[in-house]
């Protein structure tokens, strides 16, 4: 499954983003705790430079606490990165982002001068609630759906902080196929720009290898099917969600089992974990690569083919 979505106001947004950039002292990007790879944007990374960031792992709560930990210690790897997870459903923790925040850029605690900083992260991972939690009121708009922010704001938090919100921003094309699914089980990507069926097959595949344990106990299976298609039919049958004549309603079980899943009623489940990042990220670059590779050979066959033209005119 292949995402490309792109709408006017995320390219707008990127624009304001790369202009504001050179004011800002420090950036704050907000990710899933379930996905910190793949709602990671790569955008980010190249408009904030070598400026320090804190790395926000929202929705903890509905994570693998193991596999959080793992991403904490793997997301400091990286120079002026300070990784802290955390859930909007405790607002002290939230609270605690303006101390990150002083650390990291002290020199302007001393200099007694606001630090700037910009918040960002994709649609729907939870950066609007986190404002308003740190303003103490309510300033951004928040909702379940994705893409609520659509314009670039500033807000003092008069604690020394000046926050930017910027609109949850996605990147022209998802290049992971895997982040593309993973996007979609989570919400982050709208419920109408997606397959039910095929998303939730791909949910059952990855439950079945690293939580068998959870599928059993929340769906009262007596075994294990050795299939995400075989998955979904057991949780069909358990559930209820049958067609007249009791066959299986694919789409009705799929929504079942991805809004379980989104809720955390399933248990604490992390979709991935930085060993399969770190494979990942090599199969991209070298699809990337063989496609850059025949886009120049095509160019250079074209560019011969209108020689040889020109040649014979």
């Amino acid at each position: 499954m292949a995402i490309q979505w792109y709408p006017g106001h995320m390219h707008k947004a990127r624009k304001e983003i790369e202009e504001a950039m050179p004011q800002v002292d420090l950036v704050i990007e907000v990710l899933d705790a379930r996905i910190p790879y793949s709602s990671e944007n790569p955008m980010v990374s190249q408009l904030r430079g070598d400026k320090p960031c804190i790395k926000l792992l929202n929705k903890s709560d509905l994570a693998d606490p193991v596999v959080t930990e793992r991403w904490i210690e793997y997301l400091e790897r990286e120079q002026g990165v300070k990784a802290s997870a955390i859930t909007t459903l405790q607002p002290g923790m939230v609270k605690s982002i303006p101390d990150i925040c002083r650390k990291l850029v002290p020199h302007r605690d001393v200099m007694e001068k606001d630090i700037r900083t910009m918040i960002m992260g994709i649609p729907n991972v939870g950066k609007s609630t986190i404002i308003n939690t740190l303003a103490g009121r309510t300033i951004a708009k928040t909702g379940n759906e994705p893409a609520v922010t659509k314009t670039q704001q500033r807000i003092n938090l008069r604690n020394g902080i000046v926050l930017s919100d910027t609109p949850g921003i996605l990147w022209p094309k998802v290049d992971n196929e895997a982040s593309s699914y993973r996007l979609a089980v989570t919400g982050a990507i709208k419920d109408t720009a997606m397959e039910y069926e095929d998303v939730a097959m791909f949910a059952a595949e990855y439950f079945l290898k690293a939580y068998p344990e959870a599928m059993l106990e929340r769906y009262k299976l007596s075994s294990l099917p050795d299939t995400d298609i075989g998955l979904l039919e057991a949780i069909a049958g358990s559930r209820g969600a049958l067609r007249p004549g009791g066959r299986i309603d694919y789409h009705k079980v799929s929504e079942l089992l991805l809004h379980d899943y989104r809720s955390g009623r399933i248990g604490l489940l992390s979709l991935e974990t930085p060993e399969m990042a770190e494979i990942e990220k090599v199969e991209v670059a070298r699809l990337l690569a063989e496609k850059e590779a025949l886009k120049q050979q095509k160019i250079a066959q074209e560019k011969l083919k209108r020689s040889g033209k020109r040649h014979n005119d």
